[in-house]
């Protein structure tokens, strides 16, 4: 992962290269707090040893009975259904089994899907690390039902990855069903690198030594100094615009296969951020697609957003026909490589040009070392921006609360957290 800070330094709002050296001093004694994290192997920070520690012996034994998968279906909600995600669809091929999240609980579109699936080759990985979570074990009971009712085995079509107790624990046990622990110590939303997003990645075929090796590349190049580290320049250049007003981080992949890493990125950014009225708030774009629709608002709206553009440097490409069109015949001998690189240089310019913060990362290729790089930087940059911030970077109140309210309102117990959704106040306007 490449990082280029230059077109943040004379924005407004901007930061300069003197704050980003004062701002270094900073960033050594946060590394110094992260690594004594990692060594101690704390709550949160065990998440950056995970390229060393996951067992990835472990996930091709439990794959393997799916071997004749030819769609697989994550069953989990937020960081235990979008790595998996953003790994499958960044690497999928042609001949990959195809992948799906079920994360949400629509009923029309979970019924969609279940109808669009070959239930007797989908192999179904059910996540959930507490094995309690209200939506996951609903939408796994529909599945499960589904399966039953098309005379399909459940049994035979499912993983569970899952805590050392709880409910799917002790279904798995009954059923002997292959299982994956999700890690101590690891918040969902950074999980990825584990059994949690790398399972999916197994049964696709993908090179899991290459994600790791990726993210352990970068591990092993994290330093005290935000000028050293790519990660860290990331994390410590954000969190210098949001404190100078940029309060939101538009990230914007220029990579149609990055779209869902967008996000993951979300959830990781919004959900360790916002704590004690900080943070940044996520939005998500698509370059080239959305500066035909976001851009106008980017350049000329508020300026409260710095603009994340990530794209590959290098990608499959394909020639741009000739044509005898008017105004059209200089596309010719062109890509669509050399198009949307041109748009994004276009897009950084045009951004540069109305004095709005932008920062640039590059990856490879959308392969699977340069996404665990980029998967990994991306954490350590939000575990960095967090102990600058001096937010609780791995916890989630706000979360839990909307939890027990849900559960509440299910009949789940007596919740304080429900009476106060059934309490709010009502302004309804009716035709």
């Amino acid at each position: 992962m490449y990082v280029d800070l230059g077109s943040a330094l004379d924005a407004t709002p901007g930061v300069s290269r003197d704050s980003l050296e004062r701002l270094d001093d900073q960033v050594a004694t946060a590394h110094d707090r992260i690594e004594a994290g990692r060594n101690d192997h704390d709550h949160g920070y065990a998440a950056l040893n995970l390229p060393a520690r996951v067992d990835l012996d472990a996930i091709r034994s439990a794959v393997a009975p799916f071997a004749d998968a030819e769609a697989v279906l994550t069953v989990g909600i937020g960081g235990s259904g979008l790595g998996a995600a953003t790994l499958a669809n960044a690497l999928a091929g042609p001949d990959d089994p195809d992948a799906y999240v079920l994360d949400n609980v629509d009923p029309e579109h979970v019924a969609r899907l279940l109808d669009s699936l070959p239930l007797a080759r989908t192999a179904v990985n059910v996540v959930s690390k507490s094995g309690t979570t209200v939506e996951t074990l609903s939408n796994f009971l529909v599945v499960r039902e589904a399966m039953a009712d098309a005379g399909v085995d459940w049994t035979d079509r499912t993983l569970v990855t899952t805590g050392e107790s709880g409910n799917l624990r002790q279904l798995a046990d009954a059923h002997d069903l292959p299982l994956l622990s999700v890690p101590d110590g690891v918040p969902g939303r950074f999980s990825v690198l584990s059994s949690v997003g790398l399972a999916v990645a197994a049964i696709q075929g993908h090179d899991l030594d290459a994600i790791c090796a990726g993210a352990a590349d970068t591990a092993d190049g994290l330093s005290g100094s935000l000028f050293e580290t790519p990660a860290y320049a990331y994390g410590a250049a954000t969190y210098a615009l949001a404190a100078r007003g940029a309060t939101t981080n538009v990230m914007m992949p220029y990579a149609e296969r990055l779209e869902t890493f967008a996000e993951w990125f979300a959830q990781l950014w919004a959900e360790s951020l916002g704590k004690d009225g900080l943070g940044q708030t996520p939005a998500r774009a698509l370059g080239a697609t959305d500066q035909h629709s976001q851009l106008q608002l980017y350049r000329a709206g508020p300026r409260e957003k710095v603009v994340t553009l990530l794209r590959p440097t290098h990608r499959p490409d394909r020639p741009i026909p000739e044509t005898d069109l008017d105004g059209l015949s200089y596309l010719g001998g062109s890509t669509l490589g050399d198009l949307i690189d041109a748009e994004f240089g276009a897009t950084e310019a045009s951004l540069a040009a109305s004095g709005v913060p932008a920062i640039r990362v590059e990856i490879d290729g959308v392969d699977e070392r340069s996404l665990g790089a980029l998967l990994y930087g991306m954490e350590a940059a939000c575990v960095l921006y967090g102990e600058l911030a001096g937010v609780s970077t791995f916890t989630q109140p706000a979360v839990e609360w909307g939890k027990r309210a849900a559960r509440g309102l299910l009949g789940g117990g007596d919740v304080p957290a429900a009476e106060a959704v059934e309490d709010r106040a009502s302004l309804r306007i009716d035709p």
